[in-house]
């Protein structure tokens, strides 16, 4: 049985429970990654920060020439 299968065959109480826990845990992680991740150690320090700042793409304008006719 395929994954939309069987999430259209539960009822809607059960969609809207799942839906729910799923906006929750999204919820959850946006609130509290930085609390968790400062406190593994994972935070980025400042030479991850200028390596990032390298691989970071560039956009320059360039003014269109009007050509005059």
């Amino acid at each position: 049985m395929s994954l939309f299968k069987t999430y259209t065959s539960l009822t809607p109480k059960t969609k809207l429970a799942l839906g729910t826990g799923l906006v929750a845990w999204g919820l959850l992680g946006l609130t509290f990654a930085d609390k968790v991740e400062s406190k593994l150690g994972f935070t980025p320090t400042d030479a991850d920060k200028a390596e990032l700042e390298k691989m970071t793409p560039k956009i320059h304008v360039v003014e269109k020439r009007q050509d005059k006719s």
